[in-house]
């Protein structure tokens, strides 16, 4: 039996996993993110990471493509810089895009890489590509960047480690890792989980959830499972780890509308304010990695109108967010990482829309270790678009695994090591080379 979420096209629109449902599942063992992490947890790397910056990563997915023009590479009064208009921030030199005011006031804590290349242009496989480093292969499915995260780095919550708040039509998934490691899916925080929490003590579900066990075993026997000691042993272990989710203090981080009113109004009072607010009391109870999507970003038609229209719901958010984090001590430790798969076509089309553009967009990132106030690489304000290579119009290219090196190296994390994609093939957990100008000193 396998319990996920629908997959939906538009955000938010996926089902809530319910008390009835998790526990179902946790008996059919199908919820394996319940089970304990395997002990062979690299050690490595679990050292290595006491001594980096970084413990924890929130990924502001920009579903569809933002258009590097509209927000954080702008050239305005150029050919290609369309209605645009830059604005001063708060890091000497850097300018953005006008409607991104709020975060310009935080830049000196954000740096940019305006200059990554793909050669992904579908939004699928471009989705794919960023999210797990890798390019589409048939032969796998990569893991994405959180499920490699929690796969290195152990812990100890009785809530899930890897969450996607408001997850589009590829939420993050633990491919060759296993689903244990796919994200946890949530809609619209303003909406609690449906009955997760327990409606009887932790003794009396205990008592029903073994009475429970005792009924289906024969099932097992008579189906001549391989291993079945252990698979009984661990259908045991998940549903304690059900029960003990639906008991647990951590489940209040889930809950946005507790906050206080003032806080709520700085996010804005959007599905996307209310996910980032989530992401940030997530991050304080202990989660690893949290992915909050904003969709609505392909804008093929009426590009300025509708970037604009984004932007007024991202602002607020994401400046918010890295403000929420430094005031509770947690922007060191936690980087905030904001991109799409691609960027948008210089070029305005007979739409006014702007088409999808790999050969040269930005990725911003924020805190746990990554200098602020920096810009890597260089798109051309005037550039040769009758050209069969357009990356030749970018300066320093970095391409999406360096992104994901630097992101695990601030992780403390050996992005060079091997792990086994069944039938035990090793696989790099990265290809990437580390952005040195990124990290702190």
């Amino acid at each position: 039996m396998t319990l996920k979420t629908n997959r939906q096209t538009e955000c938010g629109s996926n089902d809530h996993w319910n008390r009835r449902t998790l526990l179902r599942a946790a008996t059919a063992g199908s919820i394996s993110w319940l089970t304990p992490l395997a002990t062979s947890l690299s050690r490595a790397a679990e050292e290595a990471s006491r001594g980096a910056p970084a413990k924890s990563v929130i990924v502001l997915w920009m579903k569809g493509g933002p258009s590097q023009l509209e927000t954080f590479d702008p050239h305005p009064n150029t050919r290609i810089g369309g209605e645009t208009k830059a604005i001063k921030t708060s890091a000497p030199g850097i300018k953005i895009a006008r409607g991104l005011d709020q975060v310009a006031d935080q830049m000196e804590n954000i740096s940019l890489v305006r200059s990554v290349i793909s050669d992904q242009k579908d939004h699928e496989r471009a989705t794919y590509n960023v999210k797990t480093g890798f390019r589409p292969d048939p032969t796998m499915i990569h893991p994405a960047l959180g499920a490699v995260i929690c796969r290195q780095l152990s812990d100890q919550l009785d809530i899930p480690r890897h969450i996607s708040i408001l997850p589009g039509s590829w939420p993050a998934r633990g491919g060759y890792l296993g689903d244990q490691y796919d994200a946890f899916l949530v809609g619209d925080p303003k909406k609690p989980l449906p009955d997760l929490t327990s409606t009887v003590s932790q003794s009396r579900s205990k008592r029903r959830l073994d009475d429970l066990i005792d009924i289906v075993e024969p099932e097992f026997s008579r189906g001549r499972l391989p291993k079945l000691d252990q698979q009984k042993t661990l259908h045991r272990i998940s549903i304690n780890r059900a029960i003990k989710m639906m008991s647990s203090e951590q489940l209040r981080a889930f809950d946005v509308m507790s906050a206080s009113q003032n806080l709520r109004n700085r996010y804005g009072d959007t599905p996307f304010g209310r996910g980032c607010l989530a992401a940030c009391q997530l991050i304080k109870a202990g989660v690893r990695c949290v992915e909050v999507t904003l969709g609505g970003w392909d804008t093929h038609i009426n590009n300025h109108q509708l970037q604009q229209k984004q932007m007024a719901i991202l602002d607020p958010a994401m400046a918010t967010l890295i403000d929420h984090l430094k005031e509770e001590g947690l922007l060191k430790h936690t980087i905030v990482l904001w991109g799409g798969e691609f960027g948008r076509d210089p070029r305005i089309n007979v739409t006014d829309g702007r088409d999808h553009w790999p050969h040269g967009f930005t990725v911003a990132m924020a805190g746990g270790g990554i200098a602020g106030g920096q810009v890597i690489g260089a798109t051309s304000p005037d550039p040769n678009l009758a050209t069969s290579r357009p990356d030749r119009n970018v300066q320093n290219p970095r391409n999406i695994a360096d992104i994901h090196a630097t992101v695990l190296k601030a992780l403390g994390i050996d992005f060079q090591q091997e792990m086994y994609n069944p039938p035990i093939r090793p696989v790099a957990i990265s290809e990437g080379k580390v952005i040195q100008e990124l990290l702190a000193s």
